[in-house]
């Protein structure tokens, strides 16, 4: 039989994510938002005191230890508040970390691993590139071996964190033939150091959505990369970016759900506030749908979200549950989102509530980390029977 019901762990998690949001980010996020100021003290100091910037990397490699389900609550209450809190939690803690947990060697884990769970260093990850979106076989990033060292070259673009951030999981072409075919096999990943020489970095400043977060892009002009630093075996990037992205894609889901429960509770304040026609326009029967329509989003995209959650704990594959969860949640965001403006009026198009920053923010989630579009086609193959999902040569850890 399966439990909805949290653990104390898991609630009491829960509980101190939304205390400290509450307190420590809500009364500043808007200002935050309108100057693009990351406030990266006053953010990622709260979240590592919380242990959240490791929190599903076990004890032993300077993480919480706390299981996949705690990641997901996590990302929900963070980006209740606001988006940009949850992307840290993608690139960092979901992307990134788990990546090194389940492809690092013992002495990636120890060099770069610990600090980043400790929340003494912040990671991201570097797979898009301006050419480079959904087709990751367009990417132009190159890794040249020569003798000790990879030589890489390239740019990424649209990169979290990319001008804070002081390691990047970054995946290139290591082998030039396969380029030339678009062989995926021929693409290997790397961890790469800000320190390290060739390496430049910048943020994007026309950006319209999640403006307190940091985005941005960074090059690689002959940057040496020792070999070391080679993540998994060479030729293993490419099912190594596709098994991080259901580690963010998860985090994505349970953040956009709470971005709808955000909506939600936006909405109902209004409502119960503005009056029309002589009355709340919470009694007025489209209103109340609307509403109506975010609750029931909220609902479902959190079962979905759980029950990806609870595969990853028992070890089981989820590329499939969890492709669901993020589709199905960032387009009920984006519903969700539209209405709360709608139920808002007039106030709903000014920066003075928080509905404008919702819709500006729960946009780039059907974008990013694979597209509703390819979402969408990913699932009809699914059912079709044209896709499968083959076991990796590394999996998540379980944590029972």
């Amino acid at each position: 039989m399966i439990s909805f019901e949290l653990t104390d762990e898991q609630r009491m998690l829960e509980q101190s994510v939304r205390e400290w949001a509450a307190r420590e980010i809500a009364p500043h996020i808007r200002e935050d938002d309108r100057q693009h100021r990351f406030d990266r003290e006053r953010v990622l100091g709260g979240m590592a005191r919380l242990g959240l910037l490791g929190i599903s990397v076990p004890q032993e490699y300077g993480g919480a230890g706390m299981d996949y389900v705690c990641l997901g609550i996590a990302s929900e209450e963070l980006e209740y508040v606001d988006t940009s809190l949850r992307v840290i939690m993608s690139v960092h803690a979901g992307l990134n970390c788990l990546s090194l947990l389940t492809w690092g060697t013992e002495a990636q884990k120890q060099k770069y691993l610990v600090p980043q769970a400790q929340g003494k260093k912040l990671a991201t990850y570097g797979l898009t590139e301006p050419a480079a979106g959904s087709d990751v076989r367009g990417m132009q990033t190159t890794a040249v071996k020569k003798g000790d060292r990879y030589v890489l070259n390239g740019e990424k673009m649209w990169i979290s964190l990319a001008d804070i951030a002081d390691h990047f999981l970054v995946f290139g072409w290591s082998d030039a033939e396969k380029k030339k075919q678009k062989d995926p096999s021929g693409i290997s990943a790397f961890i790469v150091e800000r320190a390290f020489k060739g390496f430049s970095s910048g943020t994007l400043k026309e950006k319209w959505g999640i403006l307190a977060g940091n985005t941005g892009y960074f090059k690689m002009d002959d940057m040496e990369v020792p070999a070391e630093n080679l993540v998994g075996q060479e030729g293993e990037g490419f099912k190594i970016a596709m098994f991080a992205l259901d580690q963010g894609r998860y985090t994505v889901a349970a953040g956009a759900t709470g971005l709808i429960r955000a909506c939600r509770d936006a909405s109902i304040k209004y409502a119960k506030q503005r009056k029309a026609f002589g009355v709340e326009i919470a009694q007025h029967q489209l209103v109340k749908e609307m509403i109506a329509q975010m609750e029931s989003d909220y609902q479902a995209s959190r079962l979905l979200w759980m029950r990806s959650g609870f595969l990853k704990n028992h070890g089981r594959r989820n590329t499939r549950e969890t492709g669901l969860a993020k589709w199905f949640s960032t387009v009920a965001s984006e519903r969700a989102a539209g209405d709360c403006v709608q139920v808002h009026g007039a106030n709903g198009y000014s920066d003075e509530y928080p509905a404008g920053r919702f819709y500006r923010n729960c946009k780039g989630a059907v974008i990013y980390e694979g597209t509703r579009e390819i979402h969408k086609i990913m699932q009809a193959d699914y059912v079709l029977g044209y896709r499968q999902d083959r076991p990796t040569r590394c999996e998540l850890p379980a944590i029972e």
